[in-house]
């Protein structure tokens, strides 16, 4: 026959309640402050912000827990037999999770040293991979391509590769316009095609320092780069606010210009080929 403490009982049903009480306190104190950051986050380029109250957020949970198993003798007795081998438990750990580890410390890396935030345009070299960083979190970065898709990196390649940025120091750019025209051409009538082009753009930014200005240098400078087969490669350095308008405008000057040169009688010529047909005697 079982014996049936009230006493005993009732102290165990108080414990279940407190253990129940301190998961939910953990779990709404969790989603309070991750309102706070979502908040703020809206009126801050919150990389940083968002990922460390994520750590944090995974820190508070652990403690919950860790409390919760506190309240329960037993278990309490087995959490720190637990914490006594834990040396043993690191290193199984960390076999195990040595790559979730390493994403989690690169995106520390990430976020201490800033080679990029939230909303800036990247682009890795090597790989067919360049949008706008949309996320940081513990473990990866979200990069939206232009094709909006989500691209998920994980931050321990991240740290490693080299990124190009186009938002970091400064956003304005340098694009290059190139063309070819026939050696039949007047070279210097394209030249100048090309610059009142650029000039007339309503996005042209003037790079010129007061110095150049007050010199009278060229607001685009336009070069002959060099000879192909069949043309003389022409090169303009065209400077924008920022990489997609200087992207724009780009495809508008292959428009504008490609007209220029139609009605002015300046050829864009196409590759020749000579054929020399002998006869077998």
């Amino acid at each position: 026959m079982i014996n049936f403490d009230p006493d005993v009982a009732m102290d165990l049903v108080f414990r279940t309640i407190i253990v129940f009480a301190i998961l939910a306190g953990t779990v709404l104190l969790v989603r309070i402050l991750r309102n706070i950051v979502d908040k703020t986050g809206k009126t801050v380029k919150g990389s940083t912000l968002r990922f460390y109250s994520r750590l944090f957020f995974g820190v508070v949970y652990f403690l919950g827990v860790l409390l919760a198993i506190s309240v329960i003798p037993p278990l309490r007795n087995l959490s720190m037999s637990i914490f006594a081998g834990s040396s043993v438990l690191a290193i199984v750990i960390g076999f195990a999770a040595q790559h979730s580890i390493a994403n989690i410390v690169s995106g520390c890396f990430i976020t201490m040293f800033k080679p990029f935030q939230i909303g800036d345009r990247v682009k890795f070299i090597g790989k067919d991979i360049t949008g706008m960083v949309e996320d940081i979190t513990l473990r990866h970065t979200v990069i939206k391509t232009f094709e909006n898709k989500r691209v998920v990196v994980p931050n321990s390649v991240v740290s490693v590769d080299v990124i190009e940025n186009s938002n970091i120091v400064e956003e304005k750019v340098c694009r290059f316009f190139e063309i070819g025209i026939s050696y039949d051409s007047d070279h210097v009538k394209a030249m100048r095609i090309i610059a009142e082009e650029v000039e007339q753009h309503p996005d042209f930014f003037d790079n010129r320092s007061e110095e150049e200005k007050s010199k009278g240098a060229d607001p685009v400078k336009v070069r002959i780069l060099g000879f192909g087969d069949s043309s003389v490669k022409l090169r303009a350095w065209v400077w924008a606010k920022d990489n997609p308008t200087g992207f724009n405008m780009i495809c508008d000057l292959n428009r504008s210009v490609k007209e220029r040169f139609d009605k002015e009688g300046v050829e864009i010529p196409f590759p020749h080929r000579t054929l020399v047909h002998k006869e077998r005697k």
